[in-house]
């Protein structure tokens, strides 16, 4: 039998300003990435995001990003070493905090937007986000785009996962193409593409080619207009093909 995790970026609300259905959302997904700060988020967002997904049984991991909140961590930034590897940290723990006073401990790390992409390319901002996780909680996975820096994270004893995003457009060289403002897409749409990255391993690029992909998690974006009625679809549309939609670490007490 296959199985995925579908995780969801959640918490990424700041203050006044609101984001997403965080709650609506949590019925239909398996694994939250919350966000830390940085990018979106506060403490009562954190606080309120991670007692949700307890109540849900759902993992739970650091959604980390660039210091960029105007910028919602969408734009690439040149930071030493030392200091990305101390930003990472920081936001981890302040997850981490929430996770342990709700009684659990945090299942991965995902890196978002900026820092994302450059993770996934570059292995010395990989080894920066690994080396930080590793000094905080072996257990924890790293969510990426691909297993390019594989070896590289390993090297802490940091497992890596890669995602499909069946609710992005990839382009001709398999980058995704992020759209500044979440548009609508088709639940069935997405759905369709949800299946065959699980079932056969591809999407289809832009230009119409396939591209071969390999992936433990997909991710249905909370930010979307339509969001809660994509990842019902998605999850609907899995299990009814049999897939075992389930966590990749799955829920583990605070120790």
């Amino acid at each position: 039998m296959k199985t995925i995790d579908i995780n969801c970026d959640m918490g990424e609300s700041y203050g006044r300003w609101i984001l997403g259905d965080d709650k609506g959302l949590m019925p239909y997904v398996t694994s939250v990435n919350v966000a830390a700060g940085y990018h979106g988020g506060d403490p009562a967002t954190i606080r309120k995001a991670i007692e949700h997904a307890v109540e849900h049984g759902l993992q739970v991991g650091a959604h980390v990003a660039f210091p960029d909140l105007m910028g919602f961590g969408r734009r690439r930034m040149i930071i030493p070493k030392n200091d990305l590897r101390d930003y990472v940290t920081y936001q981890i723990g302040a997850v981490q905090a929430f996770a342990q006073r709700c009684g659990i401990r945090l299942g991965h790390v995902k890196p978002h937007g900026a820092l994302y992409v450059m993770a996934s390319e570059d292995p010395e901002v990989a080894a920066a986000v690994a080396e930080s996780m590793a000094s905080l909680d072996k257990n924890m996975c790293l969510m990426l785009l691909d297993k390019t820096q594989e070896s590289v994270v390993k090297q802490f004893g940091i497992e890596l996962y890669s995602e499909g995003f069946p609710d992005i457009k990839y382009d001709a060289q398999g980058k995704l193409m992020v759209e500044p403002i979440k548009e609508f897409w088709e639940p069935e749409l997405v759905a369709a593409r949800a299946l065959q990255m699980v079932l056969e391993g591809s999407v289809k690029k832009e230009n119409g080619e396939l591209l071969k992909i390999d992936v433990s998690t997909i991710c249905i974006h909370g930010d979307a207009p339509n969001a809660v009625d994509i990842a019902k679809t998605v999850r609907a549309k899995l299990e009814s093909h049999g897939v075992d939609v389930k966590p990749l670490k799955g829920v583990q007490l605070a120790v």
